[in-house]
């Protein structure tokens, strides 16, 4: 592991890992989840084979919404895995990340278009999903666990595309 690596904002802990059965619901927060390979979690409904297999958001994006009033936790922007500590946001496409002991991600996707506003839009008029969440690909599976270290191994190429 390089030593950039072992930056505060380049390593984080798994705060949850949230899953659901159907799309455009919250997901229900959980303890841990397995990772399937180029696929995503197994049973979440946004998995499949295609480059949005897993998203995660940070809690301190959470945080950012619980402080304009809303009510909202961990798996409530549908996101798979809540993190903490690691600045999601400035890891650049192809950034490669280690959960746990076996699992590894690569980041595929920073942020999205939100075609239909969803009900915390509504109830704060922002959502931090489509700007602070990213998405990934699973290039190793494995269990991932509320408490797992999340640390970058290598950053990807940063070219101004999402």
């Amino acid at each position: 592991m390089s030593e950039r690596a072992t930056s505060p904002l380049l390593r984080g802990t798994v705060v949850s890992v949230n899953l659901s059965e159907r799309k455009t619901v919250r997901k229900t927060r959980g303890s841990e989840g397995v990772l399937v390979e180029g696929h995503g979690f197994a049973g979440d409904a946004h998995a499949g084979d295609w480059h949005r297999q897993v998203s995660l958001l940070a809690r301190e994006s959470i945080d950012t919404m619980v402080a304009k009033g809303l009510s909202v936790d961990a798996g409530d922007f549908a996101e798979n895995i809540t993190t903490e500590g690691i600045d999601l946001v400035s890891l650049p496409v192809g950034t490669v990340l280690r959960v746990g002991d076996e699992a590894v991600l690569e980041v595929s996707q920073i942020g999205k278009v939100c075609h239909t506003k969803c009900a915390i839009y509504y109830q704060a008029g922002d959502c931090v999903m489509p700007r602070e969440g990213i998405f990934a690909v699973v290039r190793q599976g494995g269990t991932v666990r509320a408490g797992d270290p999340i640390v970058v191994e290598r950053l990807g190429e940063a070219d101004g595309t999402c």
